[in-house]
Formats: structure tokens, C-alpha cells, sequence
């Protein structure tokens, strides 16, 4: 014979299924409601989500309470249940919940005899505004939530109201798992406790300092939109950082410094969202805080190759040496691996896409260089064109060399960068036909090379350097001289089979 209990709890559950649509009018008033009221004040809010409680949920709480002890039947339940309706407004920080508190009192001003407020325009919808906020809860920590009514012709119906911040939107999240739905005893253990409230203040610190930089950069509109840009980037990146070096401590046992990989995503991130202005920067940013708190509901394991969807194809021979090298490291290079697991976790196309567009973005740092404009006004368009994709190939190449993540990073970009227009600049002083620049044009590509080289600190071969003198000596017209006072540098040629291509630099005058 089937327990008392379960019989309350069987019909509660279709008394929860024949309301089901009653309920759904319900929810969806309440929630266009509180739209309508924070669209028009604007208080720091994001969005609102409702639901009405599901059935496994129901039953679970039901057994959880004992509720079949306390009610005598599913209708009377139902009418002590505060949150068969919940609805959540989000917003972007803690301090924005108290705003929004503050507003909702002051739009619901009338008082009814049960002590719930509503206001004229709509008094179907009432809030019980009298109890203290935000709440203590059980694990310590507080929260904005205030029993609702909502009174239709046929009878009233319950709901709850929350007010949560990204940060405690994410932090729920991560309780709601691991705690709430988990009913293992090491969970009672006190190291584990002390853990979890470890979690949240370093949450509430991250909630912290991104309003500083939003509040900072919404104050000074004088700052240099660039130093603003930085900021945010860097905030962001630090965060990333955060939550995949838990992931990465669980999954593989330690973590590996990938803070500059994080730093490098965030500018490529940043770049795709079109983030020309401050306001632009603020949505971008609540974009991406939106996604990291999807992703850290997700496990992760480093242990697993990355795979892609379809094979990988470029549109250019600098994209095509530059893909096709980082393909074959990605699952070798654990940097490279890294870098790629985070870029595909945040990005929302499929991993194929995302490296593909990654690579183009890489392309455009190098190809949109204000010097190439110098080689149009010199050359025709055409040969302008072969002499830039020409240069750009030899960096590419260099890549394979560096054989570093370290390339894309920014600031390596920039010193890259300032490389290409010394050498574009050079060739604009003496070169004077492109037919000129067919003949000379490997003595400008090797020097190139190790103006890259030089970046990374990398060393090239004797021998080559030796070669790379003959021929400056054999074409006086390039305008590059060999100096004589580099003795030290030239001592090293004759008792070293490698040198720093950043000591072979300094042998040159140019």
C-alpha cells in the first residue's frame, strides 16, 4: 500500500498540472508588469525571468518541509505556497539591487488590510513591502526577496520577487548545485563551508571592482577612451582568469599561468564587439559577465583534445601559414590549447568559425598598418598590394620561428608592427621601381626577419648572419651599411654558432 504521504504528494501534482495555464497568464502579467515600471526608471536593470514551479520541484519541497503533514489538501497548500511563481529581476551590481528596492517602494505607495502595498494603475499586483530587506538567509548571506500576490477574478495566486546582481545571479547558481541539490554529507563538512563563503566574497569583491571601473569610467568622459578601454579589458581578463583557473586546479591538479592569454582574449573580444565608445564598452562587458556566468555552471576537462566541426580553411596565404601552424600545435602546446578552450567556451559559434574568424582578426592587426598607405602613393595599386601581402607572408613565417604564443600578444603585435614600418619606410627612401624591389627585395624580407626575431629574443644562426653581410656588401644601394665599431658583435660571429637576432641588428646602420 502506498505510503499517506505520496498520495498528497501525486495530487498536488496534478492540481499543479490542471492550473497550469491559469498560471501561465498569471506569470506572464506579473513579469510584463515589472517591465513596464523598470523600463521607465532604468535602475541599473538587465532583464527579468519567471517560472512557474515545476512538478519535480513541487514534490521535492513538498517532502523537504513536510507539507503533507501541515496541509490537509493540494488547495490549501497551494494558497500558503509563497514562490509557485518566481520572478527574478536581474541587474548589473549588488549596489543596483538596493536601487531597484528603492524603487519598487516608492512605485508601490498604497497599503491594503493585509499589509500588502500595490499601486493605483494596476492593484491586481501587490508586494508585501514590510518585511526587512534584503533577508538573512540560512547560509549567512542576504537577499532581496519579497512575497508577491497576484489576484485574478477566481482567487489569488502567490509569487516571489528577487532582486539579484550578476555576481549573486551566478553565485546562486553555483549554491543552488552544489548545495541545495546535493545531499552528499561531506557537504556538512566545515572546510567545505569555509570554502564556499571564501567563493562568495571574492565574488562580491569582482562585483566591487567592476563598479569602481563603470562608475570611474561613466565619471571622467575626459579620459582618454583607450585608458578606459584598457581598463575593462583588464578587469575582464582577471576574472576570466579566475574562474578557468578553478576549472583547470579541479580538472588536471595545478594551474598554469595563462594570465596573458586572458589579456589577449579580452582585446579580441572587445575588438568584435564594436566597442567604440564607453556605453559600447559597458554592454560588451555585460555581455561577456552574462556568459561567464553560463559557462560556470559548465565542468571543463583539459585532459580532452579540442576537435573541430569541419575542416578549417583560410582566404589568404598569411592566414593559411599562420592557421595551418597553430592547428598542428593546438593540441600539442598546452598554451595554445588553453588559449583556444577559453576563446571556444566564451565565443557562441562553433569552434571552426571561431578560429577562422580569430585568425582573421590576427590578419587585420598586421594588414591594416598606416605605413602601407606610404607604399600606394610610391607604387601601383597591384604591385603596392604584392609588395604588402609579400611582407606580410615573411611575418608569417617568422611566426613558425618565434614558435610562441607570445606572438599574438599585444604588445608583441605593436613592437612587430613598429618593425614593419621601419623596413616600409626604408624601402619607400630606396626603392624606386617595383622592378627594384623584385631585385632587392630579400634583403628587406631577411632584415625584417630578424626585426621580429628580436622581439622574442630569438636567436638565428651564424652562418646565415655571415650570408645576410655578403649580400649587403654585394647591393651598396639598399642603403644598409655594415658598421665597423660593432666589434664585440662581430668577435661573437667568429666564436658562436648562434646569436641574438637583436644583437645582429646592431650590426647594421641604416
Amino acid at each position: 500500500m502506498e505510503l499517506e504521504m505520496f498520495d498528497f504528494i501525486e495530487k498536488s501534482g496534478k492540481y499543479l498540472e490542471n492550473c497550469r495555464d491559469e498560471l501561465e497568464i498569471a506569470c506572464n502579467n506579473i513579469e510584463l508588469y515589472f517591465q513596464e515600471i523598470l523600463l521607465s526608471n532604468n535602475e541599473g536593470y538587465l532583464n527579468i525571468n519567471s517560472r512557474i514551479k515545476s512538478i519535480s520541484s513541487l514534490e521535492e519541497k513538498i517532502l523537504r518541509n513536510n507539507y503533507y503533514k501541515k496541509y490537509k489538501c493540494p488547495e490549501e497548500l497551494f494558497s500558503n505556497l509563497s514562490d509557485l511563481i518566481g520572478v527574478r529581476i536581474e541587474c548589473r551590481f549588488i549596489e543596483d539591487e538596493n536601487k531597484i528596492y528603492k524603487m519598487l517602494k516608492k512605485h508601490f505607495d498604497k497599503v491594503d488590510s493585509k499589509g500588502y502595498y500595490y499601486n493605483l494603475e494596476k492593484d491586481t499586483i501587490k508586494l508585501k513591502l514590510s518585511e526587512k530587506q534584503p533577508q538573512n538567509q540560512k547560509n549567512g548571506f542576504k537577499i532581496f526577496r519579497i512575497d508577491g500576490v497576484y489576484e485574478s477574478t477566481n482567487k489569488t495566486i502567490n509569487f516571489e520577487l528577487q532582486i539579484k546582481s550578476l555576481v549573486n545571479i551566478f553565485w546562486g547558481e553555483i549554491e543552488h548545485k552544489i548545495i541545495y541539490k546535493n545531499n552528499s554529507y561531506i557537504l556538512v563538512d566545515e572546510f567545505f563551508k569555509d570554502m564556499m563563503s571564501s567563493i562568495k566574497k571574492n565574488l562580491s569583491m569582482i562585483d566591487n571592482q567592476l563598479l569602481i571601473m563603470y562608475n570611474q569610467a561613466n565619471k571622467l568622459n575626459t579620459i582618454d577612451p583607450i585608458i578606459r578601454k584598457a581598463q575593462l579589458e583588464s578587469v575582464v581578463s582577471k576574472i576570466i582568469y579566475d574562474i578557468f583557473s578553478v576549472k583547470m586546479k579541479k580538472s588536471i591538479g595545478f594551474i598554469v599561468d595563462f594570465r596573458k592569454s586572458c589579456d589577449a582574449i579580452m582585446k579580441y573580444i572587445f575588438h568584435t564587439n564594436n566597442t567604440e565608445n564607453i556605453q559600447d564598452y559597458n554592454k560588451a562587458l555585460l555581455n561577456i559577465l552574462s556568459r561567464i556566468n553560463d559557462i560556470g555552471k559548465n565542468p571543463m576537462d583539459f585532459n580532452n583534445e579540442i576537435k573541430f566541426e569541419k575542416e578549417v580553411y583560410f582566404d589568404d596565404n598569411f592566414s593559411d601559414i599562420i592557421g595551418s601552424n597553430i592547428l598542428e600545435l593546438i593540441n600539442k602546446d598546452f598554451q595554445w590549447n588553453i588559449f583556444f578552450r577559453i576563446l571556444f567556451e566564451i565565443e557562441l559559434g562553433n569552434n571552426t568559425e571561431d578560429f577562422q574568424a580569430y585568425i582573421k582578426f590576427i590578419r587585420s592587426r598586421f594588414y591594416y598598418n598606416d605605413c602601407f598607405l606610404e607604399l600606394y602613393k610610391l607604387f601601383k595599386s597591384e604591385e603596392a598590394e604584392i609588395i604588402i601581402n609579400t611582407l606580410m607572408e615573411n611575418v608569417a613565417y617568422s611566426f613558425k620561428d618565434v614558435d610562441s604564443i607570445g606572438f599574438i600578444y599585444d604588445c608583441n603585435i605593436e613592437k612587430i608592427k613598429d618593425g614593419i614600418e621601419d623596413i616600409v619606410k626604408l624601402i619607400c627612401a630606396n626603392i624606386n621601381s617595383f622592378e627594384e624591389w623584385d631585385k632587392f627585395k630579400n634583403i628587406y624580407l631577411e632584415l625584417l626577419k630578424l626585426k621580429v626575431l628580436s622581439v622574442f629574443h630569438c636567436n638565428v644562426k651564424v652562418d646565415k648572419v655571415k650570408d645576410y653581410m655578403k649580400k649587403i656588401k654585394q647591393y651598396p644601394n639598399t642603403k644598409i651599411e655594415i658598421r665597423t665599431s660593432i666589434l664585440e658583435c662581430l668577435d661573437k660571429l667568429e666564436t658562436s654558432d648562434e646569436i641574438e637576432a637583436k644583437e645582429v641588428i646592431k650590426i647594421f646602420k641604416i
